[in-house]
């Protein structure tokens, strides 16, 4: 009877890996035992903990021996080398096989997580899979005089719901293989090829030509090997004769997709699900762990969504089924891989609530057997019975003999087939054998290519030759001096190779893509060794020249993200044009920063692969890579945080779209079905015309909605300008032209913009209300406008009439942002919007962000069929006036508006007897001024100089501090333009970039001399002003 066996789970946590370090990163995972902490870096006080079956820490404490292996640095330390994860997790699986259960071992993480070195290892450090083979036929060797074992070795790969036979002997089928439903078996992949194997070495080898094959197939398909499943499948047959017993039992080693997820900060969503065909797996395989989570804690009626997927339907008996089934779960400890680690200790966690149903084996054929034995048992009783009683029993004895006739003649069959299936298997690896032999002796006779592959399991597998005289490289296979190569963007005859006087050199076919060393080129181009090429889109190799010319080069440092590199750096993207706006005095480049050229790099090759998709497929959409926020800062000057996103333009009709990098990737894979479904089209109506029963290929025709080439057309920021509040503090009007900057730092236009100090009835204010100390707001009421009234220049429009352009900002604490009505067809259009905002009481806060905040003038770019921006009064309170009110905090509470009612009624009693108070007063004034009229002269030219003294002061002080404020506001937007001045991509960059730094620190000195006088100047107005009025009461 079956008994329940819950999945086990481990979680490892690796290294920091090299793109970590250099950003910087800290650890946010901690260990105790079997207990997992993940610690938010952005709120350190929020922890969450985890339990498992198993911890393994290999983050840190570790050497590496003379042999290569990594071991703890101290006998007993907490390090978890590769033996230890063999011992807990590997050899239970070893023993569970052996004892005829079914195993299965999964390892789920985010790319880069450690997955593929715990599974499969790097050099002496033997990851499961060949320790587990090791250890298998150690143990058949061990049993061999008790029982035969078979052992059969399958390997396999899953990609867009696409199954990859990996050590098939022919060519791939059309779609892939196909998975069957057997009512005995369960599902199986139909026509998937079963190696008999009998050493380890064999099996090693079997796993060498199946990731030749796979990374031929990544390169053919244009896939990415972190969106696909490998399975590996191990089958043990043991027949214990003597018992008459036949174990069988299969070994699933499955390595899994990457699992990481897109960020919920600031992603839009996409009309178009994220994942499709490429992520359903593992999005399936996430509902089928939920399902049986919930199952076993006694939800009824769950349904398992097993035939949702090609993956699920594979591991139907490793999860719930029959077998017994080990999970390890790999970690990043850095915290900008926070998101992705914590997704996976709760996937972990679901996962070891599952429960499964394991039974041993027993093949049909050995329980029938063994039933046939029970019946000679009887047959053989009821003979003897039969012979007491002295009847005949020719017919049971013949019946008898003819049973077991039947069952020596099924042994020796399935003994014969073995057999033939190990001298088959042997032929097949005498050939390659011979193969692999003849490539290791070219190594040290020719120069050659290695490939480079994102997954550096797959780098170095494909070795392309260069022999003396010229080479035809591309897809075409049809002369004897060609290298057929296959991806995207590679044409029939791509670039010509020529090995002449011991010099390599390689010339481009016309219209071929081809770069050496990160730059194009396009005539011929000798190679040195170590040179890096890429062709067509992404096809990059290494290039290794003669054996003389290679001496003890480190070559593991050309990987993938150095390659990459190389194509940023010639964009002008690398990390010293990232970091050159830090502050001086950093050492250390920011960790922010260091992640968007990751992300860069990372992208660039997609970026390539779906402009040639674009261009196969007769899109006309050309896809480029931008830097968000490169150039651009808040309200308070502060730098905003760095993104990427990429610009999709049609070329038709320069319709823009600016797309994340969520959404992009999403589309991209997208982009693959497509293409993908496109060439099987191809390929069908080429192989039906070759049979005269077609009439060409037709182009794949798909719905403008479910096109991922194409979206709805949405507003695009375009950059922003920046004006400064300063001079409202003092109620200084102010009037500037401002740039606005784009994302990258490009002028896309100048605006003309009023800042007005006004009367809550929009009346501007006069020279008289001028303030000198600001504090004197606090408490009273300041209304301003705001007056935008032209932009001139707009790049946007330049580059195509039919746009229009629309102005949005955001004002304090207001919760909505405000829009000017949309203006089209016209690249200096007249604005002359105005909107009054009022404080009803101002705040400290409201003038503490005036005297150092900006307001942020955001440009929005429309094009036609895009709706325009509509300013929303949701949350917005007016005034009487019908300002705007900004400074809720000091604004009336609707709820004692009665109060204040009451209390106004009584005011306007109080007013009336103050009113005839003031006539009276008035009278009495009249009769004194007429008695100093007939006064001495003396007196009356001491009150008329008393009396004009105030105004002519403050006249003189308003027209001093109105030119000083205005030198001021002027001088400082004319240091944020210098700031942000770039030199030209044309001119010499070692002169360019000595003038840049030299003028960066002139710019700095000058920045913080001219705040400092700026400082003292108002400093000394303010105490000279302080001093008169001490002095003199004439101003009071």
């Amino acid at each position: 009877m079956a008994g329940k066996d819950c999945v086990k789970v481990a979680v490892r946590v690796r290294p920091f890996n090299k793109r970590e370090r250099d950003a910087g990163s800290r650890c946010v995972v901690s260990m105790a035992a079997n207990t997992i902490t993940i610690q938010d870096p952005r709120n350190p006080q929020v922890r969450r903990t985890f339990t498992f079956d198993y911890a393994y820490w290999s983050h840190s404490g570790f050497v590496r021996n003379r042999d290569g292996l990594f071991a703890a640095e101290e006998p007993g330390g907490r390090y978890a080398d590769q033996g230890s994860v063999f011992n807990d997790l590997g050899q239970g699986i070893l023993e569970n096989a052996l004892q005829g259960y079914n195993a299965t071992l999964l390892a789920y993480g985010q790319t880069g997580s450690g997955k593929s070195y715990s599974m499969v290892g790097y050099g002496p450090n033997k990851g499961l899979v060949p320790t587990l083979c090791e250890r298998l036929f150690q143990a058949v060797r061990a049993n061999q005089d008790s029982c035969q074992c078979q052992v059969f070795f399958s390997m396999l790969e899953i990609y867009n719901e696409q199954v990859i036979d990996l050590l098939s002997r022919g060519g791939r089928s059309l779609g892939g293989l196909r998975v069957r439903e057997d009512q005995l078996r369960g599902f199986y992949v139909e026509g998937l090829r079963r190696v008999p194997c009998d050493s380890a070495t064999r099996v090693e080898q079997l796993m060498e030509q199946g990731t030749r094959t796979r990374t031929t197939a990544a390169t053919h398909m244009n896939a990415n090997s972190s969106r696909s499943h490998m399975l590996i499948i191990a089958q043990l047959k043991q027949i214990f004769s003597k018992e008459n017993i036949t174990k069988q039992s299969n070994i699933n080693l499955v390595d899994l997709a990457g699992s990481e997820r897109q960020r919920s900060s600031g992603l839009e969503a996409d009309r178009l699900k994220e994942g499709t065909a490429i992520n359903v797996s593992l999005t399936t395989l996430g509902n089928v762990i939920s399902s049986l989570a919930d199952a076993a804690l006694g939800k009824k009626a769950v349904h398992i969504p097993y035939r949702d997927s090609v993956l699920t339907k594979l591991l139907q008996s490793a999860l719930g089924g029959n077998s017994r089934t080990v999970m390890i779960a790999t970690l990043s400890p850095s915290d900008i891989c926070y998101e992705e680690s914590l997704s996976t200790l709760r996937y972990a966690e679901r996962a070891k609530r599952i429960q499964n149903k394991a039974v041993v084996n027993e093949s049909p054929t050995e329980r029938l057997v063994k039933e046939l034995k029970a019946e000679n048992a009887k047959l053989v009783l009821r003979l003897s019975r039969l012979g007491q009683e002295g009847r005949k029993t020719e017919e049971e004895t013949k019946e008898l003999r003819r049973l077991l006739t039947h069952n020596e003649m099924q042994i020796k069959a399935i003994q014969t087939l073995w057999e033939q299936h190990l001298q088959e298997a042997l032929k097949d690896w005498e050939m390659q054998y011979a193969t692999i032999t003849q490539e290791r002796r070219m190594m040290q006779m020719h120069p050659y290519m290695l490939n480079i592959n994102e997954d550096p399991q797959l780098s170095g597998v494909v070795k392309l030759f260069i022999q003396e005289g010229d080479w035809d490289v591309g897809l075409s296979e049809g002369t004897s001096r060609a290298i057929p190569i296959k991806g995207l963007g590679i044409q029939e005859r791509h670039a010509v190779f020529t090995n002449e006087d011991r010099r390599v050199s390689v010339t481009p076919v016309a219209g071929a893509k081809v770069m050496v060393n990160g730059l194009p080129i396009t005539y011929r181009t000798e190679l040195q060794h170590l040179d890096r090429l890429i062709l067509g889109s992404s096809s990059t190799y290494l290039f290794i020249g003669f054996p003389c010319e290679r001496g003890a080069d480190d070559w593991s440092r050309y990987d993938y993200d150095y390659f990459q590199s190389e194509l940023a750096a010639a964009e002008g993207i690398h990390i010293p044009t990232l970091c050159e706006d830090q502050s001086q005095g950093s050492s250390q480049t920011d960790p922010s920063l260091l992640a968007v050229f990751y992300d860069y790099i990372k992208l660039i090759p997609m970026v390539t692969e779906a402009n040639q998709m674009s261009q196969e497929l007769s899109k006309g959409v050309e896809f480029k890579l931008e830097i968000k926020n490169l150039a651009m800062s808040d309200c308070r000057g502060r730098d905003l945080e760095k993104d990427i996103a990429v610009r999709v333009t049609s070329l038709e009709n320069k319709q823009v779209w600016m797309w994340s990098k969520a959404k992009f990737i999403n589309r991209k894979f997208l982009m693959e079905e497509v293409y993908h479904q496109q060439k099987q089209q191809q390929q069908q109506a080429e192989s039906a015309l070759g049979e005269g029963q077609g009439s060409g290929s037709k182009r794949l025709v798909l719905a403008r909605d479910r096109d991922p080439f194409w979206d709805p057309l949405e507003p695009l920021h375009l950059g922003s300008a920046h004006l400064w509040l300063q001079s409202l503090a003092f109620r200084i009007p102010l009037e500037e032209q401002v740039e606005v900057l784009g994302p990258e730092g490009t002028e896309e236009a100048i605006l003309q913009a009023q800042l007005l100090p006004c009367s809550p009835m929009g009346l501007p204010l006069g020279e008289e209300d001028i303030l000198i100390d600001p504090t004197e707001l606090l408490g009273k009421r300041l209304d301003f406008q705001l007056f935008l009234e032209q932009c001139c220049g707009l790049r946007w429009l330049k580059e195509a009439k039919n746009r229009g352009v629309q102005i949005g900002l955001r004002v304090y604490d207001c919760p909505q942002s405000f829009y000017t009505p949309a203006v089209w067809h016209n690249a200096n259009p007249l604005l002359e919007h105005r909107v009054h905002f009022s404080a009803m009481r101002t705040s400290q806060d409201l003038l503490n962000y005036l005297q150092s905040s900006a307001l942020v003038l955001e440009l929005w770019g429309l094009q036609e069929g895009c709706a325009d921006m509509v300013s929303s009064l949701e949350g917005l309170r007016l005034t009487p006036e019908g300002s705007f009110i900004i400074d809720k905090a000091s604004a009336p509470d609707p709820s004692v508006m009665s109060d204040l009612r009451s209390s106004l009624r009584a005011l306007h009693q109080d007013m009336e007897q103050l009113r005839s108070v003031n006539a009276a007063l008035r009278k009495e004034n009249s009769s004194l001024r007429e008695q100093l009229n007939r006064g001495p002269e003396g007196g009356r030219g001491r009150v008329e100089r008393h009396g004009s003294l105030r105004p002519s002061c403050d006249a003189e002080l308003a027209r001093a501090l109105k030119v000083f404020y205005h030198s001021m506001t002027s001088l400082r937007a004319q240091l944020q333009r210098l700031r942000r001045h770039r030199p030209s991509e044309e001119a010499d960059l070692l002169g360019l970039r000595l003038f840049v730094d030299e003028q960066s620190r002139l710019l700095r000195d000058f920045g913080e001399q001219l705040e400092l006088s700026v400082t003292a100047l108002k400093q000394d107005v303010a105490t000279i002003v302080r001093r008169k009025r001490e002095r003199s009461g004439i101003w009071s």
